[in-house]
């Protein structure tokens, strides 16, 4: 697996888990800003980034390479801070091994994607620009509201340029479907008893009501919601980091 981390190795860790078409480094800025105080680890998923390529790309495989990078970095356990399809990847980590997570965020969880989007979006995996003008113009498309900074990032990160001239996100479209349809299996709830926050994007709709109505019964679980859209770090990064903040330190997790 390709591992990066943020902070201080003797700080309190955190696992940041990015969402489909993501990478480990999409949350750098972000963790320098708002957890100054945590040892933030953040992993690129299989098929995304510099990980693993190979299959299975299902979401028990990538809970299994997360206690992986748990083992590599000589972690029992951490609480898990979860973006989109990565949320999901955490719900079933805690499944696995509810003993190695501590705590669970989960930001703007892709628990109510509809079928047929999926199968849109699944389909559309495979991108392909021509030049790396047009390959901004993409990255600004799918962010409209983040700076011209992060969209400059996101491409030097996460696009390369083939052979051929032409400009490729840095993931695997064959992974990337099958995470769209990974997204409308049916959701593990946390485990009873660990503390859970969910931040929901109030512009978008993601999360759906029946997953929040189910955990609802659950006294560890909180939920909250944010004025922003899907890339809450990006749309709203201060409000953001202190709910962020403010769970962690209220759970012990804090040094």
């Amino acid at each position: 697996m390709s591992v990066y981390a943020f902070g201080s190795p003797a700080a309190p860790p955190v696992l940041l888990v990015h969402g489909v078409s993501g990478h480990g480094r999409r949350f750098e800025e972000f963790a320098a800003a708002e957890l100054p105080g945590f040892r933030v680890i953040a992993p690129d998923l299989r098929g995304h980034g510099d990980g693993p390529r190979v299959p299975p790309w299902t979401l028990e495989q990538l809970a299994d390479d997360l206690l992986a990078v748990l083992d590599s970095v000589g972690l029992h356990a951490a609480p898990v801070v979860a973006h989109s399809y990565g949320a999901l990847v955490a719900l079933h980590l805690a499944a696995l091994a509810p003993d190695r997570v501590s705590g669970l965020v989960l930001l703007d969880p892709a628990t109510g994607v509809d079928p047929q989007q999926a199968l849109t979006w699944a389909e559309a995996s495979a991108v392909v620009r021509e030049d790396r003008a047009s390959a901004v113009g993409t990255q600004r498309h799918d962010w409209p509201r983040a700076s011209d900074a992060a969209i400059e990032r996101e491409v030097e990160q996460n696009w390369a340029q083939g052979a051929d001239g032409r400009w490729r996100p840095r993931y695997s479209p064959a992974a990337v479907a099958t995470a769209w349809s990974e997204m409308c299996r049916p959701v593990p709830l946390p485990p009873p008893g660990t503390p859970t926050l969910l931040v929901e994007a109030a512009r978008e709709d993601f999360v759906g009501a029946q997953f929040p109505r189910a955990c609802s019964a659950l006294d560890s679980f909180e939920h909250t919601r944010l004025d922003a859209g899907h890339m809450l770090h990006l749309d709203a990064p201060r409000e953001l980091g202190a709910l962020l903040r403010g769970f962690l330190a209220a759970k012990g997790f804090a040094g």
